[in-house]
């Protein structure tokens, strides 16, 4: 058996072009860039990936890896794959927005912690969020439902030079606001009743100077804070599931491919 250049040259198409955009998705997709995953398994889930969808890709066509036309593929397969992983990661910056608020209201915005998912610290009350937005998203199968977008998404817009336009990334950047008033939203059951509740005990301390309004305050401001968030748990997760289809909805629009 003789292999020649051009028959090398498909060969490392028909993986490489695929593994460049399943890469980018991995690197920023929500769970699966968690800090927590090392590196290389991370590198070996993409290539694992890539081998298994290899059989369900459109051919790839072969070009010189060293010419302008390459960079212009490559530069369009990560631009396709962050974009599909930004956007998830918008819907889960909406909880720590959300979180961000609650914990400003009831008092803890000084406890914080590491976000294993990103790698900063953020609010306790975010990172519980976070926690339970996680479980909520793989039992929705949404990584599966990623990974089958990301499969069409090579039907639709396959290995070109030509991707996503200008227009494109503009909805993407305009989209981000969606993050702030889904948090908002998440989290304006929480600020409303502790206004309320603010504003009873300041009535109170007014009526009882003698009341030592941070001996008291505090403490019960914390606790109807974790009521009302065990109370509210099931909306915030309904809202948060609301802004996840409308995210994988949004990735569906910008690639083409029917809902």
């Amino acid at each position: 058996m003789s292999f020649t250049e051009a028959l090398l040259n498909i060969w490392l198409a028909a993986f490489i072009w695929p593994l460049i955009r399943i890469s980018s998705m991995v690197v920023a997709a929500p769970v699966l860039s968690s800090r927590q995953v090392p590196a290389r398994y991370r590198i070996s889930f993409a290539l694992v990936l890539t081998w298994i969808l290899m059989p369900l890709l459109p051919p790839v066509v072969a070009v010189d890896f060293f010419s302008a036309e390459a960079f212009l593929m490559v530069l369009q397969q990560v631009l396709i794959g962050l974009a599909m992983g930004f956007i998830l990661q918008m819907v889960f910056g909406a909880l720590v927005f959300g979180g961000q608020v609650m914990a400003y209201s009831m008092g803890l915005g000084f406890a914080s912690m590491m976000d294993p998912q990103n790698g900063v610290q953020v609010p306790v009350v975010s990172q519980f969020y976070i926690i339970v937005a996680t479980l909520f998203f793989l039992v929705l199968n949404g990584h599966l439902l990623l990974i089958d977008i990301l499969v069409q998404s090579f039907h639709t817009f396959p290995v070109a030079v030509d991707g996503l336009s200008r227009s494109s990334f503009s909805e993407v950047v305009g989209w981000g606001s969606q993050m702030f008033s889904g948090g908002l939203l998440m989290a304006l059951p929480v600020m409303a009743a502790l206004l309320l509740f603010n504003f009873g005990l300041g009535v109170i301390t007014r009526a009882a100077p003698q009341l030592h309004i941070f001996a008291v305050g505090f403490p019960l401001a914390m606790l109807i804070g974790f009521i009302l968030m065990w109370v509210t748990l099931p909306n915030v997760m309904a809202n948060f599931r609301e802004l996840l289809e409308a995210g994988f909805a949004l990735i569906q629009r910008l690639l083409l491919i029917p809902g």
